[in-house]
């Protein structure tokens, strides 16, 4: 039998245009029927879902696939807390390697250390006993390197962000970073995307977007991830973030120009670029972009019927980044441009003036809910940076959510982990209360919002002759009308800290074949 129609009943689906419906038939890979237990049609296979959850799969719109793997096999410092932590954790990793590969690294962040103090190059080469040691910060926009790697790297002394303690931002740190990866072997790229995508799929994500570029992958990187698209794993958007670079990003197989084209760096690093200097740094960070090439990149775009977008998180690149877009629509129309859907990633530092560029636009917001849950209230990361008051203006994704703004969330993994429903959860349990979405409006986000930033406006929902892409869920929390209760009924657990369970997948279904099965590696 070529194509066996499979009926999946017993469950609880998130289907707003029938709530009372407990299954579904798939065939062709679409859904071909939805209803009640006691009418579904006859099927080739039967699956039992034993009452649970039944949503449309998440998509995540903001991945790195390689670093992902290579961070999930390797060696991760996201949990430590001291330089002398970081050090003891180079220095077991190191152990274990082979010839002189070198010690690659990622996601210590010094905002949540007992003291900030940084480890040294020469602290790291006696770590790793004389390796290449390359740490990048959670940020993924500096790093910690050692003495030998910058040694190997002569010319990264001349470019803007080096420092000789080992802490490089800026072209220093792109200079020493493609170094670093130039040690990874094609072989372990293409193991280390398959353990992304396959971790991708057991959380019922069953499509990203790649944000790739010259400066943070290569060519082949990026065309070999799109090469196994789909193939028993999820599915996988690319852009390509090359400025005035529309014809290479289609040549690569990309659907947009955009994704990681930087017009600034990141808040960790202090390399965004804000309109207020740093309350713990001396400069307003540092904008790639003017506007100018903002405009000649989206008139580059439209030339080649491409999407286009920008990495901009500070206040001021974005400020740049929408004096571009207004340019650029002095020449094309605000009609052509919104109907693009040319998107900005991140964008964490907002007023209400660029909220309304946004809308004006029609420009897609990709962010991340994970960052103001690990770096937003009082005592982290971003009071640092910017003080409290601004830092609680920060991913104002309610105030995008309450005018109309298109929301696609994602992670920026592996800057922080993939985690869907920890992703819903945060952005309904925002640090500022004003800024808060409901689970409704943040899943959807995360689900149909991912569909409609790659213009499929017919994902991501399960509907009659809607392809067959979905995930099953146990739901420890209970259900409210289809979706999870996710947040304790005490507003002092309400936040990052809350400890009400979240879903486990137990299968991740893509157009009808399922990526991932509980249980089954």
């Amino acid at each position: 039998m070529t194509n066996p129609s499979t009926l999946y009943r017993g469950g609880v689906l998130h289907c707003p245009a029938d709530p009372t419906a407990t299954a579904l038939l798939v065939s062709g890979g679409r859904i071909s029927w939805l209803g009640a237990d006691a009418e579904a049609p006859a099927a080739d296979r039967v699956v039992d879902l034993g009452g649970a959850l039944v949503t449309p799969a998440f998509v995540d719109a903001h991945v790195h696939a390689t670093d992902t793997g290579l961070v999930l096999s390797g060696l991760d410092l996201s949990r430590v807390r001291s330089a002398g932590e970081l050090l003891d954790a180079v220095s077991a990793f190191a152990a274990g390697l082979p010839g002189d590969a070198v010690v690659l690294g990622h996601g210590w962040d010094e905002s949540n250390w007992v003291d900030g103090r940084l480890p040294d190059a020469g602290e790291l080469d006696r770590a790793a006993s004389g390796r290449r040691v390359y740490l990048s910060q959670a940020s993924i926009h500096s790093a910690l390197v050692s003495g030998a790697l910058l040694a190997a790297c002569p010319e990264a002394a001349a470019a803007p962000g080096y420092d000789a303690s080992g802490w490089l931002r800026r072209d220093a740190h792109h200079v020493v970073r493609a170094a670093a990866q130039g040690s990874v072997t094609r072989a372990q790229r293409v193991a280390a995307q398959r353990v992304a995508l396959a971790h991708a799929a057991s959380l019922g994500i069953a499509a990203v977007h790649e944000c790739g570029g010259p400066e943070i992958s290569d060519e082949e990187d990026f065309t070999g991830l799109l090469g196994i698209s789909g193939a028993g794993v999820p599915e996988v958007y690319g852009y390509w973030g090359e400025l005035s670079g529309a014809a290479r990003a289609r040549e690569l197989g990309a659907v947009g120009a955009g994704g990681d084209l930087f017009a600034d760096g990141a808040l960790g690093s202090r390399t965004a670029h804000v309109s207020q200097a740093y309350r713990d740094g001396d400069s307003c960070g540092h904008g790639y972009l003017s506007a100018e090439q903002v405009r000649d990149h989206l008139l580059d775009c439209a030339a080649h019927g491409m999407q286009g977008g920008f990495h901009a998180i500070g206040d001021a690149a974005i400020s740049t980044v929408l004096a571009g877009f207004a340019a650029a629509a002095e020449k094309l129309g605000v009609d052509r441009l919104r109907a693009a859907r040319h998107r900005v990633e991140h964008a964490e530092i907002m007023n209400k003036r660029m909220i309304a560029g946004f809308v004006e636009f029609g420009i897609v917001a990709s962010m991340q809910p994970a960052f103001d849950r690990l770096w937003g209230g009082a005592g982290r990361m971003y009071e640092s940076r910017l003080g409290l008051s601004r830092s609680l203006e920060s991913n104002p994704m309610g105030a995008m959510h309450g005018v109309g703004v298109a929301l696609a969330f994602g992670s920026d993994s592996p800057v922080t982990p993939l985690d869907p429903w920890g992703s819903v959860r945060a952005a309904a349990a925002h640090h500022n209360p004003s800024q808060r979405m409901s689970v409704r409006a943040a899943f959807a986000a995360h689900t149909r919002g991912g569909w409609r930033a790659v213009h499929l406006d017919n994902e991501g929902v399960l509907a009659l002759g809607a392809p067959a892409t979905f995930a099953v869920w146990s739901t420890p929390a209970g259900v409210d009308r289809g979706l999870p209760v996710l947040q304790a009924a005490d507003p002092e657990l309400r936040g990052a800290d809350d400890p009400t369970p979240l879903p486990v997948c137990r299968a991740t279904v893509l157009r009808g074949e399922v990526i991932y099965e509980e249980g089954v590696s």
